[in-house]
């Protein structure tokens, strides 16, 4: 049978609403599942009236159950948070924040019910969701607070380039002071866990250092001797297959040329920066992103999550001209785990 998948809109001023637009107008993304758009109808049917040479129709509801999954036609669990004739397209409001936020409420009480089998998230703005009141940092603090988790990791995959975060959201300064033994043991323990749900039988878990060449024996940073290695040996002890601490300016080539089924790195960008240089390609010519591709995954939870790895976008908002690619991969591995992992057990 094949799987419910709830993707939410998004930031409803932001190209959320286009992409998933485009990915449903796809005869193949309902060969793989039956995807269930989690957002605002009015906002949809703006769309198709702008655009009428789109040729689907919008099937509003208010359970997963009441949803045709039929191509040519686009199951909204319909919010009415926000008012399409208000909204301004491609700005930052509260209103629209508050509609986004909405949207990620409601398809984690749908999965926690066990109504869809996994999530898929488009793009929201952060400063729109400060703006509506609700103070996070992004979905992924969303999901581990709507859900009661506390150890839980943000992991980017483009194809078979894989890492996993010992931190995220916070300042670089912050991000160092969070490198110990403890967190960095149960991020590869997340990794572990997650590369087994993706098919992987023993996966090979880097690790990467926070210090240039791994802090040099202590002569650049103490960090690796104290924290990171320790971490290692402990997870060495638990019998997972993990090699590090390595630098950070070598394992990534190394991880993408398959010595390595995934990363673990230190802070936000340390792995941020090695995934979308290879997913996003900016086109010259036409000053414009050619191609956006790569997921994010929220580690951890009871409940599977997978996103688009990019934001919304705002000056592309509207004109259908947004990439839908990294929406196609987001729901492709949600696919991939929801059909993979025992829904009673958490995506660890």
């Amino acid at each position: 049978m094949k799987k419910i998948i709830g993707i939410t809109m998004g930031d409803p001023a932001g190209i959320g609403p286009e992409i998933s637009i485009k990915a449903f107008q796809k005869k193949g993304l309902y060969e793989k599942c039956n995807p269930l758009l989690v957002g605002d109808k009015s906002i949809v049917e703006s769309y198709l009236e702008k655009f009428p040479e789109i040729q689907l129709k919008v099937n509003a509801i208010t359970t997963p159950e009441d949803g045709l999954y039929e191509w040519g036609t686009i199951d909204v669990i319909d919010l009415a948070s926000v008012d399409a004739n208000e909204l301004q397209v491609g700005e930052v409001s509260k209103e629209a924040g508050n509609a986004a936020y909405l949207y990620v409420e409601k398809v984690i009480e749908l999965a926690l019910e066990g109504k869809v089998d996994a999530t898929v998230t488009n793009p929201l703005n952060k400063e729109a969701l400060n703006l509506a009141g609700h103070h996070f940092a992004g979905h992924t603090e969303i999901y581990g607070q709507l859900t009661n988790t506390n150890k839980f990791s943000m992991m980017l995959a483009d194809g078979d380039l894989r890492v996993v975060h010992v931190s995220t959201h916070v300042s670089l300064r912050q991000a160092c002071d969070l490198v110990k033994k403890e967190r960095v043991l149960d991020v590869i323990n997340i990794a572990h866990h997650a590369c087994v749900n993706l098919g992987i039988e023993n996966p090979r878990i880097a690790v990467a250092g926070l210090n240039p060449h791994c802090g040099e024996n202590g002569l650049f940073g103490t960090e690796e001797i104290d924290e990171i290695i320790p971490a290692i040996e402990a997870a060495e002890s638990e019998g997972i297959n993990v090699f590090g601490p390595l630098p950070a300016d070598t394992v990534f080539s190394k991880a993408r040329g398959g010595m390595y089924d995934i990363v673990v790195t230190m802070y936000h960008d340390q792995g941020h920066i090695p995934l979308k240089l290879l997913g996003f390609v900016f086109d010259k010519e036409e000053n414009k992103w050619k191609e956006v591709s790569g997921v994010n995954i929220t580690l951890g939870l009871p409940i599977i999550r997978t996103s688009v790895d990019h934001g919304t976008a705002f000056d592309q908002a509207g004109k259908m001209t947004a990439s839908e690619l990294s929406l196609e991969n987001a729901i492709d591995y949600a696919v991939q785990l929801a059909n993979n992992v025992n829904k009673e057990a958490a995506i660890r």
